[in-house]
């Protein structure tokens, strides 16, 4: 699948989640697109201790599996997007790219459960801490913060706050390096987190 597109080359391929380290470092990946289910370490580990390394590679779930747990326990550990085994090739293909390019990356079925949870109070113990966490931005990066949570590009958020593209590209880096963070959906899930509280 991935071997068939020009712009795309495989250059590892791991047994179990044990090899992704080794893996990584040898192989230099831009893109790691990683199972959930794997024999010695599962995938959600394995995502968790290569995100929590510096210049780690973005990292793609694909997975059969999309409970809540799995979910926000790949997000949270840092993962780009998730996407389900069923979803077509062309399209797992085209996530790959999206992810290499920095952009976020989830299923329907799985963008469907997240909203769900959000609506229904599921990240309510963690409001008053992630509110905290955002008080302690700038209130520029803060507007750029909940724009990101609402899904918007870079550009909207320019359109939106009056902004040049480069310096919200500033704005997200800072947030990034200020709250510990690795992407845009760990963002999304902060400020969603924030909301709970109304």
């Amino acid at each position: 699948m991935l071997g068939g597109a020009p712009d795309i080359e495989v250059v590892g391929e791991a047994a179990d989640g044990s090899e992704v380290l080794p893996l990584v470092a040898q192989c230099a990946p831009d893109v790691v697109l990683m199972d959930i289910r794997m024999p010695t370490l599962d995938g959600l580990a394995a995502t968790e201790q290569l995100r929590a390394r510096p210049d780690a590679p973005e990292v793609l779930v694909l997975t059969t599996f999309h409970t809540d747990e799995h979910v926000l326990r790949a997000l949270r550990a840092g993962a780009a997007g998730f996407v389900l085994k069923h979803t077509p090739p062309p399209e797992i293909v085209a996530a790959v790219r999206r992810v290499a390019a920095g952009e976020p990356v989830l299923s329907p079925a799985v963008t469907r459960q997240l909203m769900a949870q959000v609506a229904g109070g599921g990240a309510r113990p963690r409001a008053a801490e992630a509110q905290a966490r955002l008080a302690a931005l700038a209130d520029r990066e803060r507007e750029v913060a909940v724009a990101v949570g609402r899904g918007r590009s870079n550009a909207e958020i320019a359109a939106e706050l009056f902004m040049s593209v480069p310096t919200v590209k500033t704005n997200v880096s800072r947030i990034l390096a200020k709250l510990g963070l690795n992407n845009r959906v760990q963002i999304a899930l902060l400020v969603h987190d924030a909301e709970e509280l109304g």
